[in-house]
């Protein structure tokens, strides 16, 4: 349960960070990812180690393309590289998938939220559907003098990564039901002081 709560706090931590500066800081990542060795080493020994060097692993294999294409960002995949060697592989797998999926509603909502609904149409508008237009003459998407492809806008990808790794821990059946006893007694409390 210890891990789950110090990943959990890594997480919130990076979400904060990503919301409110658009960036993820290396120390947090490197600190985060140093803990993990140190306490799965700690509390199971060499497994734990080695579970966590694979989860980290796998991170770094199914995030390096998502990098590579600009889907994610450098902080994005070295956040997940630590919560990888907190979670382990198996854990970590459906925390991607499931952060993927969450990806595209939380990308939507935080776009529209940034820009409001017509600039959001304007936006996707001119990235996608009239891309010729912003073409120049090798047919590449025009960039602004930073690179960055005109009229795109960067949306931060900590809260996708956070719900997908809660949504994972809550049905993987070897910590779903630890944490259901563990809240079990709060929920029942707070029912028994409604009534």
């Amino acid at each position: 349960m210890l891990l789950l709560i110090i990943t959990l706090l890594l997480l919130l931590s990076a979400l904060y960070l990503d919301l409110r500066y658009q960036r993820i800081p290396n120390k947090l990542c490197l600190a985060g990812l140093l803990a993990a060795l140190a306490l799965q080493a700690y509390i199971n020994q060499w497994y734990g180690l080695g579970q966590a060097l694979l989860g980290a692993g796998a991170a770094l294999a199914l995030l390096l393309p998502a990098f590579y294409f600009h889907y994610l960002g450098a902080g994005d995949v070295k956040l997940m590289v630590a919560v990888g060697a907190f979670s382990g592989p198996t854990l970590l797998f459906w925390s991607v998938v499931f952060g993927l999926i969450f990806g595209t509603f939380t990308s939507f909502f935080i776009a529209l939220y940034k820009v409001g609904w017509s600039g959001f149409i304007k936006m996707i508008s001119r990235h996608y559907i009239y891309s010729d237009s912003n073409s120049n003459a090798n047919g590449k998407a025009a960039t602004s003098d930073k690179g960055k492809v005109a009229g795109a806008l960067q949306v931060p990808y900590a809260p996708a990564l956070a719900l997908g790794w809660m949504l994972a821990c809550v049905l993987s059946p070897e910590i779903g039901p630890e944490i259901a006893a563990a809240i079990a007694p709060e929920i029942e409390a707070l029912l028994s002081s409604i009534n």
